[in-house]
């Protein structure tokens, strides 16, 4: 059986998801959020944060990001990111564009993480100089880009700095239930009682078709948020089929299945590719994304066989292979199979 590792985004969408925006689609309701559906997946999303919060719905991770950013901080502020983050490497100058200028500083950490000192002296450095960029937000990704996960502790100790700078703090939650199953704690714990302001949802790559949600925690930052959402392009008239896949996502917990589902098969991946001879793990798998070393040979060979993957994108020989609610054990194990058979024969 040959399978793609390059992305959860590859995955379609869950049956039950699919059947919410049938549904949805057949039936009359008031456009631009003014439904039923739409009011559910807020009073849902309040009851699954254990706290009255407001929800924004839009069609991209993107734009999730970058319209919470724009409301964190002014044209001339600085946000604080990982260098490896979403934010700085893969969305082209969207943050700056919906920013309208706002500068992206990358704070060094190992495992894709910030480093809290760094974060603390990069802070303090010119404050009320004019001639910098004052400090206005930071943004943490849970799970990071290389696939570790901020403990909450570690969440806590980057809020704490924040806040102690007068700093608000968004959360890149692209793979916020992986991150959440791994961690085995709540989704307030993770969140606003750690200090996170707004959270960017991610559910696309978790069983959803096309739905975000923009999750805050600090209401203060509602008000805007709603316009600037509008000036986006992101008040999709019918509101309704995004409703629909959020309600279906959240019930039954099918969130939670899919993202144990997708945890499990990496698990599954770095459990066999640990013992074959000149595969090296990079970064220990907490979520469902595993960086490893590979020589050349073994990483032609897999993909001559039909198994796909990003590689070429980091050092030699690295590649990333990432897994989701639809990866099948199957395919999983013909992949170590075909990588060990490799290096039997060399």
């Amino acid at each position: 059986m040959k399978i793609s590792l390059c992305s959860d985004n590859i995955a379609g969408a869950s049956e039950a998801v699919i059947e919410a925006m049938v549904q949805a689609a057949r039936m009359e309701a008031m456009p631009y959020g003014n439904d039923d559906q739409t009011r559910q997946v807020e009073r849902m999303m309040s009851e699954f944060f254990e706290c009255e919060v407001d929800v924004f719905l839009v069609s991209t991770g993107t734009v999730a990001n970058c319209l919470s950013l724009s409301v964190m901080t002014p044209p001339w502020g600085s946000i604080f990111c990982h260098p490896e983050s979403h934010i700085n490497v893969d969305e082209n100058t969207a943050p700056e564009f919906f920013t309208h200028g706002a500068k992206l500083i990358s704070v060094e950490g190992e495992s894709g993480k910030m480093d809290p000192n760094k974060l603390s002296q990069l802070i303090k450095q010119k404050v009320s100089d004019v001639h910098v960029s004052p400090s206005s937000a930071v943004s943490l990704s849970q799970v990071t880009e290389i696939g570790s996960l901020y403990s909450l502790d570690e969440i806590r100790t980057i809020t704490d700095i924040a806040k102690s700078a007068g700093l608000k703090v968004h959360m890149d939650g692209a793979r916020f239930a992986n991150a959440l199953v791994s961690l085995d704690c709540t989704a307030a714990e993770m969140t606003w009682k750690s200090g996170i302001d707004i959270l960017s949802f991610g559910a696309t790559k978790n069983g959803v078709m096309a739905a975000e949600a923009i999750v805050v925690f600090n209401r203060d930052l509602a008000y805007e948020l709603g316009y600037r959402r509008k000036r986006a392009g992101q008040l999709h008239s019918k509101m309704r089929l995004l409703s629909a896949q959020m309600i279906a996502y959240l019930s039954n917990n099918l969130w939670q299945k899919n993202a144990r589902h997708a945890n499990a098969m990496t698990a599954l991946l770095q459990e066999g590719l640990r013992s074959i001879p000149g595969v090296v793990i990079n970064t220990p798998a907490q979520a469902n994304i595993l960086f490893c070393t590979m020589p050349a040979a073994m990483i032609e060979h897999l993909q001559k066989a039909g198994f796909s993957f990003y590689g070429g994108r980091w050092e030699e020989g690295v590649i990333r292979l990432v897994t989701s609610f639809q990866t099948p054990a199957e395919g999983i194990n013909a992949f170590v199979q075909c990588a060990r058979d490799f290096a039997a024969s060399s």
